[in-house]
């Protein structure tokens, strides 16, 4: 996929969800570049924001913000396979990307954004509400206090083997409909090794260590 916006810098991407000031002040500071998910678009520009490129279908922006908007930074994307989500990630090209607004108020638009995480081979922290949320590499290393809440949970059948963890995965098979690894708790540095598809869950204020994890992968 050809990328529509190239970054040195890390990506904010803000969808159409709920957002809150904290939400957008929290991925400005890890990610200065700002892109948009179609209505996105809308609370950059509410914000005083100007987004890089603006990617999706367009059904959702604001006849405002399209007229406020650039047309060479609009990319349409009619087709409906993927989501906004999905067609942001595959045209974007940055180290990471931070992803907030996509975590609202509707189930089916959370999942299909998790399931996009492990599909989509880009390093993407998804915050919102009380957590950070990122696809795990087949090896992770992060550097995280003792006491740190740690989630895994696993997108399909997972096996592995961990360190640093309260309750060790070593010999277990995680599986959506089975066994998940939620609510484990850190005893110092983690490493992690995964052999399938796993988010890592972790509270907002390891945002950073989860980029510095995913990026260092």
């Amino acid at each position: 996929m050809t990328p529509v916006l190239t970054s040195a810098a890390g990506v904010t991407l803000i969808g159409g969800g709920a957002v809150t000031a904290a939400d957008l002040a929290e991925a400005l500071a890890l990610a200065p570049t700002v892109a948009a998910a179609d209505s996105g678009a809308d609370r950059a520009l509410a914000d005083g924001i100007m987004p890089q490129a603006v990617i999706g279908d367009l059904d959702s922006l604001s006849t405002a913000g399209r007229a406020a908007i650039p047309p060479d930074r609009l990319h349409h994307v009619p087709e409906q396979e993927t989501t906004d989500f999905e067609k942001c990630l595959t045209r974007i090209a940055a180290p990471f990307v931070v992803a907030v607004g996509f975590t609202g108020s509707r189930a089916d638009h959370l999942l299909a954004c998790l399931t996009t995480l492990v599909r989509v081979p880009r390093p993407c922290l998804l915050l919102g509400g009380e957590d950070a949320i990122f696809a795990a590499p087949a090896r992770l290393a992060l550097d995280l206090p003792p006491g740190t809440r740690l989630s895994l949970y696993p997108l399909g059948p997972v096996t592995g083997t961990s360190r640093g963890l309260r309750w060790p995965i070593d010999g277990l098979t995680l599986d959506p409909a089975r066994r998940t690894g939620t609510s484990n708790e850190t005893t110092g540095p983690v490493e992690l090794a995964l052999d399938g598809p796993c988010l890592v869950i972790l509270p907002r204020a390891q945002a950073a260590a989860a980029i510095q994890a995913i990026t260092s992968a």
